[in-house]
């Protein structure tokens, strides 16, 4: 079973490697029993982004809170509280915080997608 607060789960920063303060919490996995899907939730703070990258899995995005972009094979969509996004396998992404509070969203994809 998986009952917890996101005030309560440690998260791993990326910053670096075009990453800039982009804070990961896993939230549900195969440890809470979901072994086909990981649950995170990403926090980018004010100017903050994830790296521009490419994977194998596809996954899905839904935006929790903040303003921002989505960058995907080169062409910028706005998203804000509310807003969802599937990325496809093996496509060229990235997130972006445009506004002036932290971007949260939640990001499932399959386990090896959370090395």
């Amino acid at each position: 079973m998986g009952i917890g607060h996101t005030k309560e789960v440690q998260g791993k920063l990326y910053d670096g490697n075009g990453a800039k303060n982009a804070l990961k919490k896993t939230l549900i996995g195969a440890k809470e029993g979901w072994d086909d899907y990981v649950m995170r939730l990403f926090e980018i703070a004010e100017g903050g982004n994830s790296p521009k990258h490419t994977h194998p899995w596809p996954h899905i995005a839904f935006i929790v809170k903040g303003t921002g972009v989505v960058n995907l094979e080169g062409t910028d969509h706005e998203v804000e509280e509310g807003s969802y996004a599937y990325i496809p396998a093996n496509s060229e992404h990235q997130f972006i915080n445009a506004g002036n509070t932290d971007l949260k969203f939640i990001c499932i994809v399959p386990p090896e997608g959370d090395a």
